[in-house]
């Protein structure tokens, strides 16, 4: 009986055992998704706050392609930002969509890269956004740089 008793115990234990490393499971893979939309949140500026109007002034200097735009942010930002051609080639879509750009493929029988320029009223968009974006621009400096120096001083 005492056996019993014992090997009744021991697969309680081993269950009780399993339930806290479910629950241990859980909690850790909740801390990982919550890092991960942190991550995606902090992206998300970039891509949706900051893509569009820099995307709009590598076109004021000159036409490119997707890929080409993509590579000019890296370059420019040493690598810290590196935006995704599917990030941003839906941008470029929308972009001509609204009519301040306009695509022309290199090749129009081979259709292999489609090179876009701003259009008069993607000039005006991109000027008008600079100016607006501008104060905004500086005013997240200044809160970066307090909370900087807050958290690492």
């Amino acid at each position: 009986m005492d056996d019993l008793n014992l090997h009744l115990s021991s697969i309680e234990d081993i269950k009780e055992e399993e339930k806290r490393l479910h629950q241990e499971y859980k909690e850790k893979l909740a801390e990982l998704k919550k890092i991960q939309k942190e991550k995606e949140s902090v992206g998300q500026v970039f891509t949706k706050g900051l893509l569009p109007i820099y995307v709009l002034h590598i076109l004021s200097i000159s036409p490119s392609n997707g890929n080409d735009i993509a590579n000019k942010i890296g370059e420019k930002t040493a690598g810290l930002w590196l935006p995704s051609t599917g990030g941003i080639y839906p941008l470029l879509k929308k972009l001509e969509k609204d009519e301040y750009i306009f695509g022309e493929w290199d090749d129009p029988k081979k259709k292999f890269q489609k090179v876009y320029s701003l259009t008069p009223k993607g000039i005006k968009e991109y000027e008008s956004r600079k100016n607006l974006l501008k104060p905004k621009i500086e005013e997240s400096l200044k809160v970066f740089k307090i909370i900087y120096r807050d958290l690492y001083k």
